[in-house]
């Protein structure tokens, strides 16, 4: 622990006196009341940022599961001012590289002429790195809450005509412990989903970030769902106590509390199993799978999900991690709709989708990592998610509800 509280310290340490240089070449030096003032406020509350990181690292389990508010405030401060900080670095040692490139030049060349600092590199990272902060301001306080309503249509050949225009809802990634039992905003995305009309309401995991107590008291919440032939669910990699102080025996029970809330809100809970939907006589299935992820352990057995299936029939397959795709189904198995989660792109991006622009960091770490995508006859849909962990906000990437309409082709 200390050494972490050293090396942490340190960095941060090192990243302000950085930016702060980098800072001071905008302040008027010959107003010096303005001078002290930046000085002081700069530095009161980067001491008070390296202060709390410093209590987070010492009580963080017991900050992070008895006291969440704590948490959520820190954290929401730490994004808005250390990723800028961050991104006025990289330009700003852009700027530097150039200038000690230029100086040198001059030396080596003797041409007696004073080389002459440049920042206009370091002027755009300015510009930029004060937007970031309003944009991290504003993603921590509403953007987190701004749900929306993102409409796909799935055709198929094997679509019974039953089932012709059927309305699937996704929620993914609810993350409860996160909103630390503010209820108001959950309830004004149920209205959204209700409104939609549903016929089936599909979960695809992540209902908690470490524990089942998380999600205890959001029951009549999530039940409040409506949908005409069910609402179903699986699990996901932080549904199982895998990520808290928790031992095995505490992680046991609190895979059984997670069941029975899943239960309450009217989810039938679906583990490496699959159910038959009936509408007029004609079927489709729905597949069910533990969490399966390259790297977030690979518990699901699709497998045995998948025995007594109708191959012929049309399947949709709930798997809370979009490379089970990649790894089991596609290609491997007759599966026609996979839904999943899981990335939360990154719960930060840039996209527009009319000109075609849909950007985050989470691309270099998956294939598919939001929207739907589609293989040969084989679609898989990766759900933003609702909730969000680890950064306490929302920039660019704002909560999803999928609406997924699907069509009989033939």
């Amino acid at each position: 622990m200390i050494k972490a509280i050293i090396i942490v310290s340190a960095l941060l340490i090192v990243l302000d006196l950085y930016v702060f240089r980098g800072l001071y070449h905008f302040i008027d030096v010959d107003q010096g009341a303005l001078r002290r003032a930046y000085i002081i406020s700069y530095w009161t509350i980067s001491g008070v940022v390296i202060l709390a990181m410093i209590v987070m690292i010492i009580y963080f389990n017991l900050i992070r599961t008895e006291h969440p508010i704590f948490w959520l405030v820190f954290a929401s401060f730490f994004s808005i001012l250390f990723i800028p900080k961050v991104i006025f670095s990289g330009f700003l040692l852009v700027d530097d590289f150039f200038n000690a490139a230029g100086y040198g030049y001059m030396k080596i060349a003797n041409s007696g002429t004073d080389w002459e600092r440049r920042r206009f590199i370091t002027k755009i990272g300015l510009g930029i790195s004060a937007f970031m902060v309003g944009a991290f301001a504003y993603g921590v306080t509403k953007g987190k809450y701004a749900f929306r309503v993102l409409s796909n249509e799935i055709s198929s050949r094997k679509l019974p005509a039953a089932f012709d225009g059927l309305r699937i809802v996704q929620l993914s990634d609810a993350h409860l412990g996160s909103f630390v039992r503010d209820y108001e905003p959950i309830k004004r995305m149920v209205d959204m989903v209700n409104e939609l009309n549903p016929d089936l309401i599909l979960f695809t995991g992540d209902m908690v970030n470490e524990h089942a107590q998380e999600a205890e008291g959001w029951e009549p919440v999530f039940a409040a769902l409506k949908a005409k032939h069910g609402k179903y669910s699986v699990f996901g990699n932080h549904d199982y106590a895998h990520y808290g102080p928790w031992n095995k025996e505490e992680q046991a029970d609190s895979v059984s509390r997670l069941k029975k809330v899943h239960a309450a809100m009217g989810f039938r809970l679906l583990e490496d199993e699959h159910v038959r939907l009936n509408i007029g006589g004609e079927f489709i299935t729905l597949v069910g799978v533990h969490n399966w992820g390259k790297g977030f352990g690979e518990i699901g057995d699709l497998k045995k999900a998948m025995v007594g299936v109708d191959q012929d029939g049309f399947k949709v397959l709930l798997s809370h991690d979009p490379t089970h795709f990649e790894y089991q189904v596609q290609g491997k198995t007759n599966i026609d709709l996979t839904l999943s989660g899981h990335t939360h792109g990154m719960q930060m991006g840039l996209e527009i989708p009319a000109l075609g622009i849909k950007l985050s960091p989470i691309s270099f770490r998956y294939k598919r990592w939001a929207g739907l995508y589609q293989e040969g006859e084989q679609f898989i849909h990766v759900n933003r998610g609702m909730g969000v962990l680890g950064f306490p906000g929302r920039v660019g990437m704002a909560p999803e509800v999928t609406l997924i309409e699907l069509k009989r082709l033939g």
